[in-house]
């Protein structure tokens, strides 16, 4: 289910080579191959790392070697290829422990997963995808989503990431679709003529929808809200074709999730994004 693993992320060649500012590179190009790792759906080489990030590879082989004493990374028996170890489960479960956004919106996404027998999702952005950092399935659905926390989903085909995209301002949304064009290349001619369609539908009507685009037969519903920091979240429902088309998304579930945006932005002191009223 994993949209990422073989896509560059924009930028981080040219960071690995520049350096400049106030980016330890050495630090830089670590994180990049954890990210690398994390993201892929099989255990990767130091070959591989190369061909993915553009670091040259007895830099890579050093890192990873680095990685492996740190306790970051595992060799393989009998194998060149790595994978990560449960001390970066330490780094995401410290992240999530602090942040209190999580606990004090999940009651309102029980009730909206509930209300309408979706998956629901909160999730924020990660470099050019959508992470899930909270998935509730409900008790009442026969079938639901696979996508749980740390899940990554695709930021320009889906609901949650329109959603996101339109509760940005101005220039952070016009940068952010310069690093999905750099990353796109030739495809991004197709993507952005149905993102600017969907960016505009999500300002008019409130709320963003995306029906079989990411993944053919899955359809889902997402609104975006801004926290009392000016961070940017989106929440997510969605589910099959079949029990969700279209038109019971924009009649049934988009009231209750543009209701559950307000009761979330009303508890932690937020901003909700535009009403279907306004």
């Amino acid at each position: 289910m994993n949209q990422s693993s073989t896509r560059p992320v924009a930028g981080d060649a040219a960071k690995e080579k520049d350096g400049s500012g106030d980016e330890v590179t050495a630090l830089a190009r670590g994180l990049t191959v954890l990210r690398r790792i994390a993201a892929a759906d099989a255990p990767l080489s130091n070959r591989e790392l190369t061909e993915l990030t553009g670091i040259p590879k007895p830099t890579v082989s050093r890192i990873t070697a680095t990685l492996v004493s740190a306790g970051f990374l595992f060799r393989l028996p009998d194998s060149e290829r790595f994978v990560l170890t449960s001390s970066v489960l330490e780094l995401s479960n410290g992240f999530l422990r602090n942040f209190d956004i999580r606990a004090r919106s999940r009651p309102f996404l029980i009730e909206l997963a509930e209300r309408t027998s979706l998956s629901v999702h909160l999730a924020v952005r990660d470099r050019l995808d959508m992470v899930v950092i909270d998935a509730i399935k409900p008790r009442s659905a026969v079938l639901v989503s696979r996508l749980d926390v740390g899940s990554r989903m695709d930021l320009s085909r889906t609901a949650v990431g329109r959603a996101y995209l339109a509760a940005l301002s101005e220039t952070d949304r016009q940068n952010l679709l310069a690093g999905l064009q750099a990353a796109a290349g030739d495809d991004w001619g197709n993507i952005s003529a149905r993102l600017d369609a969907a960016l505009h539908e999500t300002t008019a009507q409130g709320f963003a929808i995306a029906t079989g685009e990411w993944y053919e037969g899955l359809n889902a519903i997402a609104a975006g809200f801004i926290g009392p920091s000016g961070e940017r979240y989106a929440v997510n429902c969605g589910g099959s074709a079949h029990q969700c088309p279209r038109d019971w998304l924009v009649a049934r579930a988009a009231p209750a999730l543009l209701e559950t945006i307000d009761k979330i932005v009303h508890e932690i002191g937020g901003t909700p994004g535009r009403r279907l009223d306004d």
